[in-house]
């Protein structure tokens, strides 16, 4: 007689409805994950395994997609951003390129998670970068889910796709 450990049967019924639960919320928002726009296409994505691991004293890691031209941004100063914020396994959370505006915050001036402080900081203008963004530096209270949308748990990490647009006040005069 076979006997199902209760481990095991654990894991069949998470296993099982994980995948109905999948494919019912993709359906559910009306287009499927990878229809959503982003900032690193699949082309993108097979460029970025080749490309050196940065990582800062703070635990803050990134990979440079696109190295910019332009100036990096003083602490204090505005920047404009698109970026595509998603939980390790990809599903996204949040993003400016659905809500069709770029972002505009003070860079350094805590009004936005730490990691993404820190990563635009050392960004040059017309630059794209994907932040891997550690627990402590993202959301210590966490961040409750939209409809749709991944529920990011206190302290995880996420993964951030960022360009730095222009920085308001530090555009070039020539014409």
């Amino acid at each position: 007689m076979n006997i199902i450990k209760r481990r095991d049967l654990i894991g069949l019924v998470l296993g099982v409805s994980s995948l109905f639960l999948d494919s019912f919320d993709a359906k559910g928002a009306g287009l499927p994950p990878e229809e959503k726009p982003r900032l690193c296409d699949d082309a993108c994505e097979k460029e970025l395994e080749n490309v050196p691991m940065v990582t800062t004293e703070s635990g803050l890691q990134y990979k440079d997609i696109k190295v910019g031209q332009g100036p990096s941004p003083p602490v204090g100063f505005q920047v404009a951003a698109n970026y595509v914020a998603m939980i390790p396994s990809g599903q996204i959370f949040d993003s400016s390129l659905e809500k069709g505006q770029l972002y505009i915050f003070r860079v350094g001036s805590g009004q936005v998670v730490k990691g993404l402080d820190e990563g635009i900081l050392t960004m040059k203008v017309g630059g794209k970068r994907r932040l891997y963004i550690p627990g402590p530096l993202a959301f210590p209270k966490g961040l409750v889910s939209a409809p749709g949308r991944p529920r990011v748990a206190a302290n995880s990490p996420v993964i951030f796709d960022v360009s730095l647009e222009y920085i308001p006040g530090l555009e070039s005069d020539e014409e």
